[in-house]
């Protein structure tokens, strides 16, 4: 008997915090890059979003490597394409579960550090996002995109694998 009285306050608490953390999350950042994390954290967002009443940012950061400077425009022109496939997708999967979702699409040398100044400067409640994207340097848990948001991030940072 009291074993259960441990666990019903426990219970009370978890559901106060879920109450107190729902009404403060209303903008959820994704960063989208196509990966099947990434699209697993959208989906997770969504499920945020519907339980929170919140809409949703996606960004995609266009990463452009110094060593493509000469061809930086048919590089940019390509990238922005897929780029905006990829949103408008992500905008009519979220309409379809009756969420908002706004998109940016940005040009960037360090997507990690891109991420964390948008979350700043556009006053985002939480980031959701995958742990690995589409990045060529595979780490044991985390990519080196969420890593750097996770350990940067002033707001809470969901990883989703």
């Amino acid at each position: 008997m009291k074993n259960n009285l441990k666990n019903d306050s426990f219970l009370i608490e978890i559901v106060r915090y879920l109450h107190m953390i729902q009404n403060k999350i209303k903008k959820i950042l994704v960063p989208l890059d196509g990966s099947k994390n990434s699209l697993r954290g959208f989906d997770d967002a969504i499920y945020f979003a519907r339980n929170c009443q919140a809409t949703i940012v996606g960004l995609h950061v266009i990463k452009v490597p110094t060593s493509m400077i000469f061809n930086k425009r048919k590089l940019e022109s390509g990238s922005k394409k897929s780029a905006e496939m990829l949103m408008e997708s992500a905008k009519t999967k979220a309409a379809r579960h009756g969420i908002q979702l706004s998109y940016k699409i940005i040009k960037g040398g360090d997507p990690g550090f891109d991420i964390v100044r948008y979350s700043k400067d556009h006053k985002v409640d939480l980031i959701v996002m995958g742990a690995r994207g589409l990045g060529a340097i595979k780490e044991a848990f985390l990519g080196s995109v969420s890593n750097y948001v996770l350990h940067k991030a002033k707001v809470p940072v969901l990883i989703v694998k």
